[in-house]
């Protein structure tokens, strides 16, 4: 066993780690800077044990329960490798097929889950008002089973992307800016930008989570995009916030060439426009699908008014150095969000990217069910 992965156990933090116990962390936002800094510790603590070979069943056979409501590809595999990795038992369900979808209330949902999951991950991101507000119900019903039946079992509940957030993206994408920039992200340029997209209206939650974490570690974070196409108001003022608190900066501009120019990072994702986005709601809870798509149709001829939104080279040229390290969550549009050589020229480096969400989500469960983790992961390697 390596001299290293040990002195980076024997660092966790008891105190940081031992804040998460008990915790479903919904947005990062809702995090505090302890409950953070056990997080990132002890994300990479398990990547360290996974890349040495260390299994960790620290829960076996204990159920890893995930209801999607939206398609993922990246995000259910992250749960199934880190429920794995966990010794636990992970089963990924279409929220679809659930009673949900013929009326039964998320706190009813909560409750059913709470009698036999020992965890649950949620997607809920298409329509806004509804994702985050869905898991904040389920796990009151949840605890309220638990507590009613005087069940001592901690079932966390994991955001794997609402309308608000997508914390086990955020959080991953924050470790590979730690791996790239080790001495920390204070006076790093970072842009997330809007970028065209011909394919489908994609959720908000993306850019609204980097930009209400990224801040908090003293990088000046702009974010662009054309006009009509604003985030929601809480992230945006959480941005400025944490930016004020950190030394950092957070900026709003409308021109993608500026927010390039001299950036240390990129990270070009396309999102729907705000008031379509809005339009959704209503539709949607009308049961109006002709509404849907027609609402739908009209994003895309949106975002057509602006097929110029692409990172490719020469915007690449415009960052600092012409050296910046491109990021995205995936899949990108190839030739609309960004071109193929720069994608391919940051194609593994996106896949490291990607790698980290498992660790995310295995610290999240780890670290909201298991006291005294520290000393239980050290034990693995003694």
């Amino acid at each position: 066993m390596t001299t290293d992965l040990i002195q980076r156990l024997d660092a966790l933090d008891p105190r940081a780690v031992g804040s998460l116990h008990g915790r479903s962390i919904l947005t990062t936002a809702a995090a505090s800077d302890l409950e953070l800094q056990g997080l990132l510790r002890l994300a990479e603590a398990f990547a360290a044990l996974d890349r040495s070979g260390v299994r960790t069943p620290l829960f076996p056979q204990e159920l890893a329960y995930a209801v999607f409501f939206d398609n993922s590809t990246r995000t259910k595999s992250a749960w199934a490798g880190a429920a794995a990795r966990l010794g636990m038992v992970p089963v990924i369900v279409d929220g679809g097929s659930t009673q949900v979808a013929h009326g039964e209330t998320a706190q009813e949902t909560g409750a059913m889950l709470g009698m036999n999951a020992h965890a649950l991950g949620i997607r809920h991101d298409l329509i806004l008002g509804e994702g985050n507000a869905f898991m904040q119900e389920v796990k009151q019903g949840i605890d309220g089973f638990l507590e009613a039946t005087a069940d001592k079992r901690q079932v966390p509940i994991v955001n794997l992307q609402c309308d608000v957030d997508h914390p086990t993206q955020s959080l991953a994408d924050l470790l590979t800016l730690r791996q790239r920039f080790p001495g920390g992200l204070a006076g790093k340029k970072i842009t997330v930008s809007w970028a065209y997209s011909p394919s489908y209206a994609k959720p908000l939650s993306v850019p609204q989570g980097l930009i209400s974490l990224l801040p908090r570690f003293g990088a000046h974070v702009t974010l662009a995009h054309p006009k009509g196409y604003q985030l929601l108001d809480g992230p945006v003022e959480q941005a400025f916030r944490f930016a004020d608190a950190s030394g950092g900066s957070f900026r709003v501009v409308h021109d993608m060439d500026q927010a390039f120019d001299g950036a240390h990072v990129v990270y070009p994702k396309s999102w729907g426009p705000h008031d379509l986005m809005m339009e959704r709601v209503a539709a949607n809870r009308a049961g109006d699908r002709s509404a849907m798509a027609d609402i739908e149709r009209r994003s895309l001829d949106r975002n057509a008014l602006h097929t110029d939104w692409i990172c490719d080279e020469a915007r690449m040229a415009r960052t600092e150095g012409g050296k910046a390290t491109y990021m995205h969550c995936l899949p990108a549009d190839i030739g609309a969000e960004v071109s193929a050589p720069v994608l391919e020229r940051f194609r593994y480096d996106l896949a490291r990217q990607a790698s980290w969400k498992v660790y995310v989500i295995m610290a999240m469960l780890a670290g909201a069910k298991a006291s005294t983790l520290p000393a239980r992961l050290r034990a693995l390697v003694a």
